[in-house]
């Protein structure tokens, strides 16, 4: 399978992997592959808003939004050429890929202008508040409440793993309205900015030393009566429809960035000689398969016109691709031998391919653990019985 593109949009490539390229050898070539998301935090800002300058924030919105209105194989030529100039993970990615489509398909026209420049022009970071300690995998299970005070939601409660919250300036919060409401009935999906006295994030530190994502308690935490997506009790509607645009376009820039962590792992087996081992070569070969099969599985889902609807092909992207990047890390691991249980520098910092070693655990729990994916794929894609579940 070969995706084809028109002369147009092999124009457009060369368009934007020459200015891509030209900013990672120039401006900012300091922050060209850096491989925490934490690293350079005023740089990322930076960067955001010259991505946004040339009209490079959000090409797939439309231009009356900061958007280049950019085809869908445009869309991926982008993601692919982001990735392949080295260019760093989008530091406002849940604002750009989450948040604003989501508000385009459900915001009134006056949370568009509201909400929408600040994130095109990257001046306004964002960060999702969904999870909470027994609400994790089981987004329905969302105790957080929320209650109308007058011209205001007064919210209450404790959102966890909110990636990047102690950078950003809003938040979007799935809460509780409606009073003895369970499972996803009785929801509402809130827009709330951070910058309020009752909001307090808490950074927590994993196990590759950085503190990517947090603990965010929200009392009596407040934002307007009109900043609410949906109509309340409509945020479980809201809030799928999120993490359907999630497995979007940006999902081809990220197998572009899972192609230099494989080619990373490449070159080290060949400049130490693991190359030669016939078991690490077959190792390398199945990362290279699945590795394209994830690209053919990408290129089937985004064939879907209606990117507010969750798949077959949705529901196994997933477990496929965190499953694959485990494996990857361990792979990494292997090639590599003691050198990489060393860290480098003053700061101790990880490589490259022991930090990715070391995230890559995650990628198999956060947005839905592997075992939730597996009841996803049987009840909603194969229709089978649902689990057993307690009362709530």
């Amino acid at each position: 399978m070969k995706l084809g593109f028109s002369a147009e949009d092999e124009a457009f490539r060369a368009e934007c992997a020459g200015w891509l390229q030209a900013q990672m050898a120039g401006p900012f070539a300091d922050i060209r592959g850096i491989p925490n998301l934490c690293d350079e935090i005023p740089r990322r800002k930076e960067w955001e808003q010259q991505l946004a300058a040339h009209r490079w924030s959000c090409i797939g919105w439309p231009e009356e939004w900061g958007g280049r209105n950019a085809t869908l194989a445009q869309q991926v030529i982008f993601a692919e050429e982001y990735a392949r100039a080295g260019a760093p993970n989008r530091i406002n990615h849940i604002g750009v890929e989450l948040a604003g489509p989501t508000i385009l398909a459900f915001g009134t026209d006056e949370q568009k202008a509201r909400y929408l420049p600040g994130i095109a022009g990257g001046t306004q970071i964002w960060c999702q508040g969904y999870s909470e300690p027994n609400a994790g995998s089981d987004l329905a299970n969302v105790k957080t409440k929320a209650r109308l005070d007058g011209g205001e939601w007064v919210v209450n409660g404790q959102k966890v793993w909110t990636s990047l919250a102690h950078y950003s300036d809003m938040i979007f919060v799935v809460a509780r309205t409606e009073d003895g409401s369970v499972g996803p009935k009785g929801l509402s999906f809130l827009l709330m900015d951070m910058d309020q006295p009752g909001i307090e994030v808490r950074p927590i530190r994993q196990m590759n030393g950085e503190a990517e994502f947090n603990e965010t308690f929200l009392t009596d935490a407040r934002c307007a009566s009109d900043a609410m997506l949906g109509a309340p009790g409509e945020g479980w509607k809201v809030a799928m429809a999120l993490l359907a645009f999630e497995r979007g376009v940006s999902t081809l820039g990220q197998q572009m960035q899972f192609r230099n962590e494989l080619d990373a792992v490449i070159a080290a087996a060949r400049a130490n000689g693991k190359a030669a081992d016939p078991v690490i070569r077959q190792r390398v070969a199945e990362a290279e398969i699945g590795l394209r099969l994830m690209r053919y599985g990408a290129l089937r889902m985004l064939s879907n016109t209606d990117l507010s609807a969750i798949d077959g092909a949705a529901l196994t992207y997933k477990i496929q691709w965190a499953t694959w990047r485990r494996d990857l890390g361990e792979l990494a691991m292997d090639v590599i031998g003691q050198a990489a249980e060393l860290a480098e520098g003053d700061d101790y910092a990880w490589g490259a391919l022991p930090n990715m070693y070391l995230f890559s655990r995650s990628d198999t729990i956060y947005g839905g653990t592997n075992q939730i994916q597996r009841n996803l794929i049987a009840e909603r894609g194969l229709g089978m019985p649902r689990e057993p579940r307690g009362s709530q």
